[in-house]
C-alpha cells in the first residue's frame, strides 16, 4: 500500500487549518463604492488620487492616575479590548508643580491602528458604537484640521459594546483622530461620508 505523503502547508490550511482572512468589509466598500463616487465628484483622472484611511489614533488622558495609577491600567485594558491592539502609555513632558506632576509620570494611553484593524475599528465606530449615544443627531462638520484629519471626542468608553460597566474602574473620555491622505477639508469629509461617518446635517 502507498504510503500517504504529508500534507503541503496549503493544504493544511484548507484542511482545518487557519485559512487567510477576507479582506475588511470596510476596505471592499472603499473599493467598490467610495473610489468610483469620489472620481466623479472630485474629477479625479486615477484611482490612486482618491484619498483613504491612513491611521485612526485613540488617546486617552487619566490625570486621575496621579493619585491612582490601578484607573490608567483599566485606561489600558479597555482601548485593548475596543482596538484588539496594545496601547501604549503616554507620559507627562514636562513638571508641572501646581499639579505635583513629575516629568516622565505616565498620565494617559495611546493606540495607533493601521491596516485591518484601522478599517475593523471604523467599521465598529461608525456602525456600532456612535448609534449608541443617547440622543445622538450626528458628529460635528468642523472638527477637520485643514490637512486632512478629523478628531472626534467621545465623553465615555462605554459606546463601545466591548467595554463592560460592571468591570469599568472609572467614567472617561477619550480622542479618536482620523488620519487620511486628503489634502483639503472637503476631500476628507467626503471619503469619511462615503465610509459611513455620520455627520450632523445642522
Amino acid at each position: 500500500m502507498k504510503k500517504k505523503e504529508p500534507a503541503t502547508k496549503s493544504e493544511s490550511q484548507r484542511v482545518g487549518g487557519s485559512a487567510p482572512s477576507q479582506m475588511p468589509r470596510l476596505k471592499v466598500t472603499y473599493r467598490d463604492q467610495v473610489v468610483p463616487a469620489m472620481m466623479k465628484e472630485f474629477s479625479y483622472g486615477n484611482s490612486m488620487q482618491v484619498p483613504r484611511l491612513e491611521r485612526i489614533v485613540l488617546n486617552v488622558g487619566m490625570g486621575e492616575a496621579l493619585q491612582n495609577v490601578k484607573l490608567l491600567e483599566s485606561a489600558v485594558t479597555e482601548l485593548t479590548q475596543v482596538t484588539g491592539q496594545k496601547p501604549v502609555m503616554t507620559r507627562a513632558k514636562k513638571a508641572i508643580a501646581g499639579f505635583k506632576l513629575r516629568k516622565g509620570l505616565p498620565i494617559g494611553a495611546k493606540v495607533t491602528l493601521r491596516g485591518r484593524r484601522m478599517h475593523e475599528f471604523f467599521d465598529r465606530l461608525v456602525n456600532v458604537a456612535l448609534p449608541r449615544i443617547r440622543d445622538f443627531r450626528g458628529v460635528s462638520t468642523k472638527a477637520f484640521d485643514g490637512r486632512g484629519n478629523y478628531t472626534l471626542g467621545l465623553k465615555e468608553q462605554l459606546t463601545f459594546p466591548e467595554i463592560k460597566y460592571d468591570e469599568v474602574a472609572s467614567i472617561h473620555g477619550m480622542d479618536i483622530t482620523i488620519v487620511t491622505t486628503a489634502k483639503r477639508n472637503d476631500e476628507a469629509k467626503s471619503l469619511l461620508r462615503h465610509l459611513g461617518m455620520p455627520f450632523r446635517t445642522s
